[in-house]
């Protein structure tokens, strides 16, 4: 990343946060789905430069595995994945939870990672995100092949730490088994 792409990012998140529940709730609300729109666009922007990670990686392969809508897979995906690399790099939470609204947090990356990952998964409950990939119709069984495939995609190399097989593996029974 640099900070054009985390600028571009970090507005993208604060406009979702404020606007993607109001244009799901009703869809005539042309305001929110208008900034909904230019947050697409910004964070187009930001990953067309910086690329994606593994949620993305993950995402391409229960998509295609499961025949599941991709941005469903990414939302299912998220707080897994960006748990995992909170451990890796938690000050980067600090300025997510800052765009999220959580000015509060001030500088404690352990407090932003909380409320990042609270917040993410109350707005994904709320627009009506599936709680976990058993709903997507994933397998354990497959976790192993899923993971083979997620770590030759191309998105992964951008991840902020590349995790191993086993790690992948785990990350999918995480998103199985969250509730």
């Amino acid at each position: 990343s640099n900070p054009v792409t985390d600028a571009n990012a970090l507005q993208g998140i604060k406009l979702i946060c404020t606007y993607l529940p109001q244009a799901v709730a009703d869809g005539t609300n042309m305001k929110a789905r208008d900034m909904m729109a230019y947050a697409e666009f910004l964070a187009g922007m930001a990953f067309n430069s910086a690329s994606l990670g593994y949620v993305h990686a993950m995402a391409h392969q229960l998509g295609a595995f499961y025949n599941a809508a991709h941005g469903v897979c990414n939302a299912v995906l998220l707080p897994v994945v960006q748990e995992y690399n909170s451990k890796y790099v938690p000050e980067l939470f600090i300025d997510i939870a800052h765009a999220m609204g959580f000015i509060e947090v001030g500088q404690d990356k352990v407090k932003a990672v909380e409320v990042v990952l609270k917040s993410i998964r109350q707005l994904s409950e709320t627009v009506g995100i599936p709680k976990n990939i058993k709903a997507l119709g994933a397998k354990p069984e497959d976790f192993s092949t899923l993971a083979d495939n997620a770590m030759k995609d191309a998105c992964g190399f951008t991840n902020p730490h590349q995790p191993t097989k086993e790690e992948v593996v785990e990350l999918f029974r995480k998103a199985y088994e969250q509730e």
